[in-house]
Formats: structure tokens, sequence, C-alpha cells
């Protein structure tokens, strides 16, 4: 690859900082000063080392490993805590953030005609890559420094300069190599949804495999490139090699999307395309027929993803309930005046966990109404007989019965290893009732994403900010004892935490009425407002 092959590139990196002028300071403002905020939360929270070491017990237990990681429990000081608990979700916010932004740039590009109209110019082939890769490699840079920094200035006894900067270098490599996963995959997909698809499935697969190994057996965590960021161990063993490994494999990555870019056509994919039919058959007649079929692959994928996860997740109750046993300190803390057992007071956790997560496949099925309409391919069907209604209805099914499977797998999932891996077993109803009662609070977020998509299409992504906010207000809302109406401002939030808590229809009923009426409102609007591509 000469010189040619990058011509114009800083010219187009200028073009990509102009174009995210306000996503990339709101991802960074906001991943920087949450971040800045947990070890003074934690300081309020837990003052004394007494406090702290109450709080590694709690963490002692392979279900919290399965979700955070490992870390240094004898010695749990602020630095340790803050490291144990924040640092894997944190990087998963940062892999989320290349992820969406570099797809954006690339595949989605060529889907919506402007690589092909800066091709025109005199630019190299690689340029537009390059650019956008260079751009969020500079973020990934300015988020590493701003981190590392700005935690060392927080003044904080246990948190040193060195365990500082590698937390910051910790967040920014993990999203190096992100970048390197999603330029590779936009190059191997021939949309931009078979690209986010392939990117966020490797997230999964690197998360859930983690969870598995460091449960099962820590050293094979080494397969997992989020088993590098928990093995850094800031604060406490402070291990830069796993950084260096992280930035050697995202430069391999890049250069292999550099060469899978440079032998493909723009609007190609390296992986072939299966042929079509020429004509469609009798299942393909209708709107709810034709969103199944775009979204088969994607909802394939998720279901076996949220089984696996359900599967991982009940199969470390058993050790849960050993681990409990003979244990005063957690006897004490988090039995419940109920005479619940551990493993039941961890149930509700996961269920949040599950049901977020479940939330994700749905919702991307329903903004894919959006995703046709900006390429202009529902004028075609709405210049026959088929109404907005009944394709908006079409999509609203199809996502409706989409979050129903994908709780149902989850919570069987859980169920199945569960019951194998406890002494006395788990019934099945009580826990399948248990997850499924988050049903109606994802059919709430529907809703409010078909009021988005009616009135103000534009603006309907944001509904994944209000999906990070809901899991942020509710898993750590309990873990820094935030206020309970931030939690009550999602949908989660009024969902009854069985076995914990008693069972209340009420808050399950008014979820189901405000989904109703969200996606009423939503029809309207739709209904009403100009198709985009008209």
């Amino acid at each position: 690859m000469g010189i040619s092959f990058f011509r114009g590139t800083i010219s187009l990196a200028r073009l990509v900082w102009h174009r995210e002028r306000l996503r990339i300071p709101l991802w960074l403002a906001g991943l920087v000063v949450f971040t800045l905020l947990v070890p003074g939360a934690f300081s309020e929270l837990y003052p004394s080392q007494e406090d702290r070491a109450g709080m590694a017990e709690t963490m002692r237990n392979p279900a919290m490993t399965a979700l955070v990681g490992p870390g240094e429990l004898d010695n749990y000081t602020i630095g340790a805590m803050t490291s144990h608990q924040m640092l894997l979700f944190t990087a998963l916010a940062v892999s989320l953030m290349n992820i969406l932004l570099i797809c954006r740039h690339t595949r989605g590009d060529e889907e919506e005609g402007r690589a092909e109209m800066l091709r025109a110019l005199p630019i190299g082939r690689l340029s537009n890559l390059h650019a956008t890769l260079l751009v969020m490699a500079s973020t990934n840079m300015i988020l590493a420094l701003s981190t590392g920094i700005g935690l060392y200035f927080l003044g904080i006894d246990s948190m040193s300069f060195e365990g500082s900067l590698l937390y910051g270098a910790v967040l920014g490599c993990t999203g190096l190599f992100f970048a390197g996963v999603v330029a590779v995959s936009a190059q191997l997909a021939e949309t931009s949804r078979g690209a986010m698809g392939i990117s966020i499935a490797v997230l999964l697969v690197a998360y859930l495999t983690r969870g598995i190994t460091d449960i099962n057996n820590e050293k094979w965590s080494w397969l997992s490139p989020l088993g590098w960021v928990t093995k850094t161990g800031p604060y406490t063993a402070n291990q830069w090699s796993p950084v260096l490994l992280l930035v050697a494999a995202a430069f391999v990555l890049m250069l292999v999307s550099y060469y899978l870019h440079a032998n493909r056509d723009i609007g190609t994919g390296t992986l072939p395309s299966r042929a079509g039919r020429t004509s469609a058959g009798q299942t393909l007649k209708g709107p709810v027929a034709l969103a199944l079929k775009l979204q088969r692959t994607g909802t394939v994928a998720w279901g076996i993803g949220l089984l696996v996860m359900g599967l991982s997740y009940g199969s470390v109750l058993g050790e849960l309930e050993g681990f409990f046993d003979g244990n005063e300190l957690l006897e004490q803390m988090l039995l419940g005046d109920g005479g619940l057992t551990l493993t039941e007071r961890f149930l509700p956790m996961l269920f949040v966990v599950m049901a977020i997560l479940a939330s994700i496949p749905p919702l991307m099925s329903i903004l894919k109404l959006i995703g046709e309409e900006k390429k202009g391919r529902l004028d075609h069907l709405l210049g026959r007989e088929l109404s907005r209604s009944r394709l908006m209805a079409g999509y609203l099914l199809v996502s409706a019965t989409n979050a129903f499977v994908m709780l149902s797998l989850a919570a069987i999932g859980l169920w199945a290893t569960g019951n194998a891996a406890m002494e006395e077993g788990m019934r099945f109803w009580p826990l399948y009732s248990s997850g499924i009662l988050y049903y109606p609070a994802i059919l709430c977020m529907l809703g409010l994403t078909i009021l988005l998509i009616g009135f103000q299409p534009k603006y309907s992504k944001f509904i994944w900010l209000y999906l990070v906010y809901s899991f942020m207000a509710i898993y750590w809302g309990g873990l820094f004892d935030l206020p309970d109406w931030l939690s009550k401002l999602s949908p989660y939030g009024h969902v009854p935490q069985l076995p914990v808590e008693d069972m209340a229809a009420m808050p399950v009923v008014l979820l189901i009425v405000s989904a109703l009426v969200l996606a009423v409102a939503g029809f309207i609007g739709y209904n009403r407002r100009d198709i985009q591509g008209d």
C-alpha cells in the first residue's frame, strides 16, 4: 500500500470531527465525569476499611465474579473497589462508543452513498477508513489521558499515579481494540446492520467467555480481550502487559481491515451474499413476514447469545450456595428477613441485567423501520395497498415477539443450569415468571421508541441513551445508594423484584397501559408526518 492510498486523510479526518462535533464530546464527557464521580461516592458510602471489607465479602462469590470479574478483595481500598466494580462495565461502554461511531462512518457511509461521492474526489482508496480510525484513536487517547489524570487529581490515598494512568490506558486501549474489530466487521459485512451485529456479537462473546472462564479456570480468561481488561488490576497489581496486548491486537486488526478494504469493491462485503429468490413465496407476502425475513439472522444470533448468558449465570448458582454455607458474615449481611437465601437475593440483579440486554434486539428490530425509511425502501411498499399503520404494526408485532422470546430464552437458560447445579433444584415457574415480569417494561421501551418514530424520527436513537440510563440507575443506583426516584424514571425500576419483593400487580398494569398509550400516539404521529424519502 503506497502513500497514494491515504491521500486526503487529514481533510477527511477534519470532516469526521465536524460531523461528530456533538457526539464525541458527549460520549467523552459522560464517560469521564461518571468515572470521576465513582471513587468519591465509594468514599462516602464506605468510609472505613471495615465497611469496605464487608463489601468485599459480598463480592467474593462466583455470581459477582461472572458479572464484574475477579479483584483484589483482601485489601479492598477505594482504588481496588473502583477498579473491580467499575472498570469492566466502563470498558464495555467505551467499546460500544467505538462500534457505533466507526460503523456510522464506514459501512454506514457506503450505504448512504456518501462514500461513493467521496471516492469521486482525488482521495486515496483507504483515506476514509484511515481518517475514521485516526479520529477514534485520538478520541480514545483523550479519554485515556482525561480519565487517568482526573482520577489521580481526586487526591484519594489508594489511587496512585501509576494506577490512575493504567485505569485510563485500559479504557483507551479497549476502545482501540474494538475500533479494530468494527473496522474489520465493516469490510466483512455488506450492510451497516451486519457490521454492527458482528461487532456486538464479538463483544458479547468476549464478555461471556470472560465470565465463564473467570469462574471455572481463570487462566483460560486470556482467551477473551475483556479478560485482559480485568487482569490489569489498576491500583493493585498494576499489570501493563495486557494493555500492550490490546494495542498489538488492535494494530493487527486495523491492518487486516486496510487489506480487506483495499481488495473489495465499494458497496460490497468480503463475505459473499447469498443470492435471493427471483420471486417472493407465500410466506413473504405481508409486512410481518418481510420484517421477520430481514431480521432473521440477527434474531437467531441474539437468541443464542441470551440463552448462553442464562446458562452461564445459572451454572454458578450451585457454587454460590456452596460459598454461602458456613460464611457467618454473609449470612448476617445478605440473608433477608424472610429467610431468603443468597441465591434468591442475587436473582433480581441477574434478572435486571438479562432484561436490559434482552431489550436490545427488540429495540434494534423496531428501529429497522427508520433505517428502511432513510434508504427509501418504504416508498415502494407504501405506494401500494399497504397502509402506514399496518406497516408499523407489523414491525411492532415482530419486536414485541422478539422481546418475549429473548426474555424467555434467558430465563430458561438460567433455570436449566441453575436447577442442575443446585442440590435442592429450582422450580421452573417461579423463576421464569420473575424474569418474564420485565416484559411490560420492554414493551414500554418499544412504545416510547414508536412515539419517537412517529413524531421525531431523527431522535429515535436516543432510546439507547435511555436504556443505558436505566442500567446505571438500577444496577449502580443500589451500589451507590442513590435516591429511589432515579430508578423510578425508568420502566425497569417499576418492576417488582421477585422473590425479594412481594408481587404488586398495579405497577405492571400501569407499564402495559403506558406502553399502549405511547404506541397509539406514535401510530397517530406516523400517519400524519412526511416519510423521509417521499
